[in-house]
């Protein structure tokens, strides 16, 4: 299987966004892929930006350039200029955070409606799994609604602990391989 992807490996960088409320984990996920290690975080004001050669499963050997925006109230307005014209967004949840799945929600399909969003694949990191009390990925999946989202976003709801990194590399891989898809169907389109 990994052949059956190493075409895109001409692209120079995939760019990926990285999203979530504050406390879900995405700065601890961005950088469990950098290093392969846990890193002591402090809240995002602002952003966060790394580049990162994956050196795992299907995706190893792929650049990407990752951009990890702050999640609090204040800051989401800014999703939308760093989302646009991005290959793919990873949305962080906090999996024992039930109160504010509901948040979550809101924010996630408001990122999605974005014109320049429609399609673009979306890995959501069910972050967290290793705490008691912790949804189970079919439950986060339902109270995001994933299933009312746009026919053209294709999604992946991946379980994980960012802290020790369980789940990170698999949820890579297959956010990896709806971008390839995605590339593959839209230049058919314009073959057309």
């Amino acid at each position: 299987m990994g052949n059956s992807f190493s075409n895109i490996s001409a692209f120079q960088s995939l760019h990926i966004v990285m999203l979530g409320l504050d406390s879900a984990g995405k700065t601890t996920v961005l950088y469990r892929l950098k290093f392969n290690e846990f890193v002591n975080t402090v809240p995002t004001i602002g952003f966060n930006t790394e580049k990162i050669k994956l050196s795992n499963g299907t995706a190893k050997g792929i650049s990407c350039h990752f951009w990890d925006v702050g999640g609090q109230e204040k800051l989401r307005p800014l999703w939308k200029s760093y989302s646009r014209c991005t290959d793919g967004i990873i949305y962080v949840v906090d999996s024992v955070d039930v109160d504010r799945l509901e948040e979550a929600k809101t924010e996630l399909h408001k990122v999605t409606k974005f014109a320049e969003n429609q399609g673009t694949p979306l890995l959501v990191i069910a972050n967290k799994q290793d705490l008691p009390k912790s949804l189970p990925v079919a439950d986060i999946e339902k109270q995001l609604a994933l299933h009312e989202l746009t026919p053209s976003t294709t999604y992946h709801v991946q379980p994980a602990c960012a802290i020790i990194g369980e789940g990170l590399h698999e949820g890579m891989d297959k956010l990896y391989e709806m971008i390839v898809k995605r590339r593959k169907s839209l230049k058919q389109k314009k073959k057309r």
